[in-house]
């Protein structure tokens, strides 16, 4: 067996089958690839053993992160998994190896007043003079997709993947297209609603149900229809953050975890955020549990007058020494 006709199998498994993301696919074939090359021709796949990928992963320990190569060696191990089990190699090599062990971050919500800030920031348009029609697009463009994220929770990439015939303004839902080619349904709130009208209003066209939701803007040819990529998602949005004044950095997965955060502390149940993020698992929603109860402490901490807090300490120490009128009319009478 030689690396190109395994490679060319597990890459159909992974589009046909599991029916991952192109992304997805192309990291995991990425890191097969690196260990074929670190590997050389010979041996194949049949004849790898778990000592040549510890080797392999131990070469990439001091340039690369936990979390990079704890993703390497489970596309790696996925790789070899999938040969098993087509019966190609006896024994899977990455068996017994362990993953490395990640440091836990807590997700990173933006404030409510962040989120606000910049759902209605209104950028100047660039260059002098009144703003320009292709500028006008733009800045509704750009006002649909903060809302729209903010306001469901979507991943970029399930935003940028959106058509317009995916967005039904009158029932208040989008339909999204999740990992794995899961489908779900996910309600809109009204201000994204009204977001989403002026930015169709503004390029409605014949045909444009079948094109992308959010499209390239060019200067002067409109027939040429262009998606609009996650990376270029991300950079509107930087420059928005930067816009409002928002001295964090805003990315859209800041916004995905302000969503789930922001619904946790209103009283949302956690299995219907778990449905609304299209999570497959309830342990991947519950670390917004966590963060839920930091920012109750939080609160308790500075508005408790005995938990200690700074601004607590002087709410009680205003309290104590301002006397009641209670206690005044007790000492009176008692003098008399």
């Amino acid at each position: 067996m030689n690396w190109e006709d395994a490679i060319g199998d597990f890459d159909r498994h992974l589009r046909i089958e599991r029916a991952l993301s192109p992304h997805t696919c192309r990291a995991y074939l990425a890191d097969i690839c690196l260990l074929a090359d670190s590997l050389g021709p010979e041996p194949g796949p049949d004849r790898v053993d778990p000592d040549g990928v510890r080797d392999w992963l131990a070469a990439l320990h001091g340039e690369r992160s936990a979390a990079t190569l704890g993703r390497r060696l489970a596309g790696v191990r996925a790789f070899f998994r999938f040969l098993q089990r087509e019966e190609k190699i006896a024994l899977d090599p990455t068996t017994g190896i362990p993953a490395p062990k990640l440091p836990k971050h807590a997700p990173r919500p933006l404030s409510v007043d962040d989120c606000f800030a910049l759902a209605d920031v209104d950028p100047p348009p660039r260059g002098k003079g009144p703003e320009q029609p292709r500028q006008r697009l733009a800045r509704l463009r750009d006002g649909a997709i903060v809302e729209l994220l903010y306001g469901t929770g979507i991943r970029v990439g399930e935003l940028a993947a959106l058509d317009v015939r995916d967005i039904d303004l009158h029932r208040g839902e989008v339909r999204v297209m999740g990992k794995g080619n899961k489908e779900r349904i996910v309600p809109i709130p009204e201000k994204a609603r009204l977001a989403l009208a002026l930015w169709l209003d503004a390029r409605r066209r014949p045909g444009v149900l079948a094109e992308p939701l959010f499209i390239v803007l060019r200067r002067n040819d409109d027939t040429d229809i262009r998606r609009l990529s996650a990376r270029d998602v991300r950079r509107g949005l930087e420059r928005r953050g930067r816009a409002g004044g928002l001295s964090d950095r805003v990315h859209p997965h800041r916004l995905r975890h302000s969503y789930a955060t922001h619904l946790l502390d209103m009283g949302a149940d956690l299995r219907e955020i778990q449905e609304l993020l299209g999570h497959a698992s309830l342990s991947t929603t519950q670390k917004y549990t966590a963060v839920s109860v930091e920012h109750l402490r939080q609160v308790y901490d500075s508005a408790h007058p005995r938990a200690g807090g700074k601004d607590a300490s002087k709410a009680g120490a205003k309290k104590k020494a301002r006397p009641s009128g209670r206690g005044k009319s007790k000492s009176k009478e008692s003098s008399e």
